[in-house]
């Protein structure tokens, strides 16, 4: 019988799972071996050992104990796992063409605050901003504590300071559509390009791309199999705590169970008009939590990958 081996798991569907073998960037589909009772399915990040069968194909045999998991809440309380052993989301949001989209980005950062994971944020076109607008953007991110860094692969600017920051570290890559994601993972030297899982007959996936770099000591995932950071069942004074701005101030309210929203006595209203907290943040606190409210159980965050 062939040996195992030891791969990173970059991307899943239904019965299969697209794994990196160590030492090697491209991954390689293996299927999910059929087990009576109840079976542990893989998710991006996970330490899987695989096995060579004799018609080509490839088995996960097992899965290595998660040193910590990522996981979507819904309405109900259920959670359902998305990503294992990592420690950082880096977000990245464009300046221009797309228009920034803050309330995504605002609870991308409200996730990583409640699975308590770093967060860095990459800004990109620069050349399309105003250099005032490019410096107000990440000044705001910036005086709340968050690692903020300008990207620009086309010149080159940030990509070495980026790789710098990701050293030993292992990071989920996310962001919608058209703001340059693809560029930063190539220029960081990651080339791995999978195809459709469904296409083999082995699940349902339909995202087209599944892409691992290896950096010095950690990786860096870009899969559309962890775009699902939705904030499903949680409460206001819990999304709150989210923004790390509104925290203390919460205890300023009149009502302990504030929405922060219509509220006589509100704190963080009052913080909002006195110029101690950004507008723009409270308008995304106010979108994400209405959206929870009229859509109880989706993922709030469209067109994430």
């Amino acid at each position: 019988m062939s040996e195992e081996h030891r791969g990173l798991v970059v991307s899943t569907g239904k019965n299969s799972a697209w794994v990196a073998l160590d030492g090697e960037n491209v991954p390689r589909m293996a299927q999910l071996r059929r087990m009576r009772g109840r079976r542990s399915m893989p998710v991006p990040g996970d330490i899987a050992f695989v096995r060579p069968l004799e018609d080509g194909s490839t088995v996960i045999e097992r899965l290595e104990p998660r040193a910590m998991t990522l996981t979507r809440r819904t309405a109900e309380g259920r959670a359902k796992t998305i990503a294992a052993n990592v420690d950082t989301l880096v977000i990245v949001m464009a300046l221009a063409q797309p228009p920034p989209r803050f309330t995504i980005l605002d609870q991308l950062l409200a996730f990583a605050e409640l699975e308590g994971i770093t967060a860095i944020v990459v800004w990109t076109k620069p050349d399309l901003a105003t250099p005032e607008e490019v410096l107000r953007r990440q000044g705001l991110y910036e005086a709340l504590g968050y690692a903020t860094l300008v990207v620009n692969p086309k010149s080159g600017s940030g990509v070495e300071t980026l790789r710098t920051m990701l050293l030993g570290r292992k990071a989920l890559l996310g962001g919608i559509s058209g703001v340059g994601k693809s560029s930063i993972f190539r220029s960081l030297g990651g080339e791995a390009v999978v195809g459709e899982v469904s296409r083999h007959g082995l699940g349902r996936q339909t995202t087209t791309t599944a892409r691992l770099c290896r950096l010095d000591g950690g990786f860096l995932i870009d899969s559309p199999g962890v775009g699902d950071f939705g904030l499903g069942g949680i409460a206001p004074r819990e999304l709150a705590a989210a923004f790390v701005e509104m925290r203390d101030v919460t205890e300023r309210c009149r009502f302990a169970d504030c929405t922060h929203l219509h509220e006589p006595g509100c704190g963080i209203r009052q913080a909002v008009e006195r110029g101690e907290i950004e507008p723009e943040r409270y308008a995304s606190y106010r979108q994400i939590l209405g959206a929870l409210h009229e859509r109880p159980g989706h993922d709030m965050v469209q067109g994430v990958s």
